[in-house]
């Protein structure tokens, strides 16, 4: 199987030959104040009609990188040329080519009449029962509190070694090999940006359920079902402008981007059904 990144730009460059999509209109970096609770801690890519995809920025030194950058110099030409960065050992580059896919994507779901299920968002999606041990990547205080208050034992992948502990319930662990006990995971979508979600679905291949969740995970998904991911749960975006000017003050989303899933068994008709609809 080809690498993860590999599909990705395939899909990318399938869409732009397919639709010829508007080119680039802006390219928002990370303000210098992400506010107190890191709300601005995403860039995003928007294409002229307003198509606008997000990513994560805070890995490694992305962040720093970016302030250094010139956006108005990355908001020119085609998206599919962002996307190509997402092949490469610059954090910055791969976090706004990730926008840039998902941004396609979100075009493609315009031009398609295609809207997700926003009725159940990505951590509704997972129904705990007696019985299941529940894997996280990534830390998700809702979930947390659900898992324990079902009683649920909860394994939490973690890369801080000072976090490591076995409890009654509760293992924290840096070692991905213990996600194999587990018969459902959640795993944060910044996986996609350091090609790390390969090698926890190996380590998941036996899980009931594989959930990739976060605004990052604002691509056509079909690479990641082909995997294995059974669902994802994004941020679609409603209000472009308004989520840029938050954002860039470090506010909260609100009423900017709704919560959405999608279910790999239920709710996603595939790249090529959305393709045909888009050309008509």
């Amino acid at each position: 199987m080809r690498r993860l990144v590999e599909d990705l730009l395939a899909m990318a460059h399938r869409i732009a030959a397919v639709l010829r999509p508007p080119p680039v209109a802006r390219v928002f970096v990370p303000a210098a104040d992400l506010g107190p609770d890191h709300h601005g801690s995403f860039c995003a890519v928007q294409l002229q009609d307003g198509s606008t995809g997000l990513a994560y920025a805070l890995l490694g030194d992305t962040r720093q990188r970016m302030q250094s950058a010139d956006p108005a110099a990355l908001s020119t030409g085609e998206a599919v040329s962002l996307a190509e960065r997402l092949d490469g050992g610059d954090p910055a580059a791969r976090s706004l080519a990730l926008a840039a896919i998902n941004a396609l994507s979100r075009h493609l779901y315009d031009r398609a009449g295609f809207s997700p299920d926003f009725a159940t968002n990505s951590l509704g999606s997972l129904a705990l029962s007696p019985g299941d041990r529940l894997g996280m990547v990534g830390f998700f205080p809702p979930l947390v509190r659900r898992a324990r208050d079902a009683g649920i034992p909860l394994t939490v992948l973690e890369l801080k070694e000072e976090l490591v502990q076995e409890a009654p319930g509760l293992t924290v662990t840096l070692d991905p090999a213990r996600l194999a006990g587990c018969t459902q995971v959640v795993c944060t979508s910044t996986t996609l940006l350091n090609d790390s979600l390969d090698p926890l679905l190996a380590h998941a291949r036996g899980c009931r359920e594989f959930v990739l969740i976060g605004p990052s995970a604002g691509c056509a998904p079909d690479p990641l079902f082909a995997r294995g991911v059974t669902g994802i749960g994004g941020a679609w975006v409603t209000d472009p402008s308004a989520l840029l000017e938050r954002a860039g003050r470090g506010e909260r989303w609100g009423d900017a981007t709704r919560k959405f899933s999608l279910r790999r068994d239920s709710t996603w008709p595939g790249l090529e059904e959305l393709l045909r609809r888009a050309r008509r």
